[in-house]
């Protein structure tokens, strides 16, 4: 059973992104919202400049049994975390993942322009980073929920079922009606799978 439950936002690095359901979960293990230091309110770190400079900022703060609980582009840190760190991450969330994986080979649409157009101050080295980690992730053994809504233009189902078919043990619950925001529009159904799954082994 995890102590610490690491909840890890998107692209915007938003630390409220996962409070709705954060403050419905049921388990009793301590919660750290984490952001992005350079984006909206978390302060500039000089420490972390690219994308592996924060995967070791999150692992860093894996130091006890660990369920990591990830939004869109954030799932490409919680994946990352979990293939460093195997013998403390006891379980990982990803919801509407759209990155560490071929999401536009799998009919993603790509929001990046957009995003930039409307974020222009935002550091670029996670919203641009598109590394695959296809090969790696049937080598992650913790369990891991992954959520997805079938109205989803950025990470639509497609990518859900990829992922569940790579990760061992991965079950795949997609909400009708869901979009990338699903997490938050429907939080009191995903705060009900989330204490489920926590509660598996």
């Amino acid at each position: 059973m995890p102590g610490k439950l690491l909840f890890l936002p998107g692209a915007l690095g938003r630390t409220q992104f996962w409070e709705p359901v954060a403050s419905r979960l049921a388990h009793p293990a301590a919660q750290v919202q984490v952001g992005w230091p350079g984006f909206g309110a978390t302060p500039s770190d000089p420490t972390i400049g690219d994308i592996d400079d924060l995967v070791a900022s999150v692992a860093a703060q894996v130091d006890q049994p660990t369920a990591l609980i990830a939004q869109s582009m954030g799932g490409i840190i919680a994946m990352r975390v979990a293939l460093a760190r195997p013998e403390l991450v006891t379980h990982l969330v990803l919801a509407v993942t759209s990155g560490g994986i071929d999401v536009a080979g799998m009919g993603g649409q790509d929001w990046r322009p957009a995003f930039h157009e409307t974020h222009p101050l935002l550091p670029r080295w996670l919203s641009t980073c598109q590394e695959d980690l296809s090969a790696r992730l049937p080598t992650v053994m913790a369990p891991t929920l992954l959520l997805w809504g079938d109205c989803d233009p950025i990470s639509p189902v497609a990518v859900g079922a990829r992922i569940a078919a790579l990760l061992p043990r991965a079950q795949l619950h997609i909400i009708e009606g869901g979009d990338h925001n699903l997490a938050q529009a429907h939080a009191a159904r995903i705060a009900a799978l989330i204490d489920a799954h926590l509660g598996r082994d």
